[in-house]
This record gives structure tokens, C-alpha cells and sequence, in this order.
């Protein structure tokens, strides 16, 4: 990955902890949504494959990888209510607030992709969360000032596993798309960096098995935390990664 120029990550499941973060919220969220109706928090943990007692998500579930504009006609279904603009908007307010109140960063975030930005790669994230949203976490973990750009789900490129916000900051920022490597978790990633001809690095830290995406992936670390040394950013052996797999 010698010509890499630029790295854009997914949020969650590689920057910040899915369920620590989002299975924590999620239980409040659906009780605010249901107005604390304990026959409709049922239905929403059900189609959300949510285990309350446990407070995470299966791997099944469509919030694992999926925006509110995924799963949020299915909560409407639930609640009996329209899956109109205003209905996601709540889903989300109410998500950004929890999401704060629970946000557990993977690793050292702050830290790497302070020595990737001063090593001269182009950081951006690429989520399916909202924009917003995601930058308020990023901000309060402390590398919003790192990244070049925040695409979420609602920031007018698509999401993912569509390529639109891949494809987008190569053009705004004039990088080749083989140059540039999308860092995620799961097969939407996957799918979004190969649509728009841009490289894959998959991490191990989220919250869904990993291994039918190993044999597709261009590097497969652990976490980010592993990504300054298989760079060459930071002196220092390599942590563990798939050897045919890295280029």
C-alpha cells in the first residue's frame, strides 16, 4: 500500500464500539420512541434483534450496518406511525444524545489518526450514521480537526453499501480511487470502497463475524490501532494481519 493517499473510515464497529456505545443507547431510544409502552418496546427489540438484558444487538440486526433510513420504516411499522422525515429525524435526535451519553471509542482513535494525518494521508469517515451525528462523536473523542471530510447517510451522497460517499471525496479531493482505502468492518464497507475502485482494510472490532470478508480485503488488521505500524507510520514490528491479503 506504498501509493496510499487517503483513508476513509467507518464509524462504528471501527472507531467507536458498537455495542458499548449503541447497545447502551438503544434501549433507551426505543423506550422514548414507544413512550414507554413495554408491549411496543417488545416490537421494536424484536425487529431490531435487540437483547435488552444483555443491551446489544445480534448480528442479524439492521442497525448493525444499516441507517435509520433502513431500519426506520421498520420502528414505524412497529409503533403504528408514517416513516416520514420527521419520524427519522427523531430516530436520530434521539440516537445522537444516547449515543453521546454511552460513546466508547475502539482503541486509541485520537492517537492513530493523529500519526496518519501527520504522516500525510487524507482522513476522512464514511458512515451511515448522520452526518451530524457523527461529527459530534468525532468531536468529542478529539479528531474531528484530523478529518477532510464527515459523509454520513444523509449528507447527500447515498450510503452504504453504495459508493456515493467513496466516490465523492476522491473527486472533491482529486485522489485516484486505488490510492485511497476505505477502513470498515463489515460487507457494506466492503462493497462501498470496490464500487468506487478504491482498496479495502478490514478490522476484527466489530460487532459481526468478519471471516468471509478476509479472502476480499487488501489488509486485515485487528483494529486501527494496528494501522500506523503495517503503514510505516510508527517504527516498530507489525501486528498480526493476513499476509497474502496485504499489498
Amino acid at each position: 500500500m506504498q501509493d496510499l493517499t487517503a483513508l476513509l473510515f467507518d464509524k462504528d464497529g471501527t472507531l467507536v464500539h458498537f455495542d458499548r456505545t449503541w447497545g447502551r443507547a438503544a434501549g433507551a431510544v426505543m423506550r422514548q420512541m414507544a413512550h414507554d409502552d413495554a408491549h411496543a418496546v417488545a416490537r421494536l427489540e424484536a425487529v431490531s434483534h435487540y437483547l435488552a438484558d444483555e443491551e446489544r444487538f445480534l448480528p442479524t440486526s439492521p442497525l448493525v450496518s444499516g441507517s435509520s433510513a433502513h431500519y426506520g420504516p421498520l420502528w414505524a411499522h412497529a409503533l403504528g406511525r408514517p416513516a416520514d422525515a420527521g419520524f427519522l429525524a427523531e430516530i436520530d435526535r434521539l440516537f445522537a444524545a444516547e449515543g453521546l451519553l454511552n460513546l466508547t471509542p475502539i482503541g486509541h482513535p485520537a492517537r492513530v489518526l493523529g500519526e496518519l494525518k501527520a504522516a500525510g494521508f487524507a482522513l476522512a469517515i464514511v458512515t451511515n450514521d448522520a452526518e451530524e451525528n457523527a461529527r459530534q462523536q468525532a468531536e468529542t473523542l478529539g479528531f474531528l480537526h484530523l478529518l477532510d471530510a464527515v459523509h454520513g447517510y444523509d449528507s447527500g451522497f447515498g450510503s452504504k453499501p453504495g459508493a456515493g460517499m467513496v466516490a465523492a471525496f476522491a473527486e472533491r479531493f482529486c485522489h485516484r480511487p486505488h490510492a485511497m482505502a476505505v477502513v470498515g468492518d463489515s460487507a457494506h464497507d466492503l462493497a462501498a470502497a470496490r464500487g468506487a475502485g478504491a482498496r479495502f482494510i478490514l478490522v476484527r472490532s466489530g460487532p459481526a463475524p468478519v471471516d468471509d470478508l478476509v479472502g476480499d480485503a487488501d489488509l486485515v488488521v485487528d483494529s486501527v490501532d494496528d494501522l500506523p505500524e503495517i503503514l510505516g507510520v510508527s517504527p516498530g514490528k507489525p501486528s498480526s494481519l493476513v499476509g497474502e491479503n496485504a499489498v
